[in-house]
């Protein structure tokens, strides 16, 4: 029997939105166990990592919000990430807000020569201390794991350059900061706006991300923000954007996913209960996570 890991982590200091630090709750209490416990998997609920309280004097010398309680956090998110990896489990890590995916990817590229990130979500968080118009960290984590900005964030775990550009899939952005359209075209990211999306459809999209990763890469993480749908399916995030991807594409991406066989680690972020409407972006999340391991309608 196939086995998954859960791990929560109730991060709300990457961004300045109360509530978000709820979505792994959240997400439990929309039944993501007993979800996939019917698709024939073996179900770990291994807890929360704990995020510690915010100290006055933290980042006096940083524009970072929160910079030392973030790294902490993201240090004990990617050792008990990479306990759960070398284990043999598939590591399903439900946030919180989009900073955790800086310890998930540490945790995780320990095991892999050439781990793929396919990073599905409105933004592209490529942004750096010296970019960031808001200094909120949750917008910074893929820079951060390409070992690009402040070395408190690139060096958790030990080791700085997590992924490598041409490893990378950014599908559904629609709100980009110059400083990162400046990165996307100096490393030469692959990246599906929204206007790729709706003038090739998401099969095309996702049938050329599998076959762009597949050839260069050991194993492919998700990272899934919820504020890549459009705020009509998933209203319960930080950063809403309209125009976003449908509940049905999302859906017909997780499946195709499924399908290829190549996803070998996953994460769920910016689920916000406060600002959602009777938990429906967590339903939204629990019902994605169920086509991304393999349901079907027959």
């Amino acid at each position: 029997m196939r086995k998954i890991s859960i791990i929560g982590v109730p991060m709300d200091l990457g961004q300045t939105r109360r509530g978000v630090d709820m979505g792994p709750s959240a997400i439990r209490y929309a039944g993501v166990i007993e979800r996939l416990e019917k698709l024939n998997y073996e179900l770990e609920d291994i807890g929360d990592i704990v995020i510690g309280k915010l100290e006055k004097t933290d980042d006096s010398n940083s524009m970072l919000r929160n910079l030392t309680a973030v790294a902490e956090a993201n240090e004990r998110l990617a050792s008990k990430v990479s306990e759960v990896v070398k284990s043999g489990s598939f590591p399903l890590v439900l946030g919180g807000d989009h900073s955790i995916a800086i310890g998930t990817l540490a945790g995780i590229c320990k095991h892999y020569k050439n781990l793929g990130v396919i990073w599905y979500d409105a933004h592209a968080d490529l942004n750096t201390e010296e970019t960031s118009p808001t200094g909120n960290i949750h917008g910074m984590p893929l820079a951060a794991s390409m070992g690009i900005g402040h070395k408190d964030l690139t060096g958790i775990f030990g080791y700085t350059e997590k992924i490598k550009s041409e490893n990378i899939v950014i599908i559904g952005a629609r709100s980009l900061d110059e400083g990162e359209k400046q990165l996307i075209k100096e490393k030469g990211i692959k990246v599906y706006t929204m206007h790729e999306i709706d003038r090739l459809g998401m099969t095309k999209v996702i049938e050329e991300t599998i076959e762009y990763l597949k050839e260069r890469t050991d194993g492919v993480h998700l990272s899934l923000d919820l504020d890549g749908l459009d705020p009509h399916d998933a209203p319960g995030v930080g950063t809403p954007i309209i125009g976003g991807i449908s509940y049905r594409e999302s859906h017909l991406a997780m499946e195709m996913l499924a399908e290829a066989g190549i996803i070998t680690s996953a994460e769920f972020v910016e689920v916000n209960p406060i600002l959602d409407e009777r938990n429906k972006t967590a339903t939204v999340a629990v019902a994605l996570m169920g086509s991304l391991f393999g349901e079907k309608l027959l």
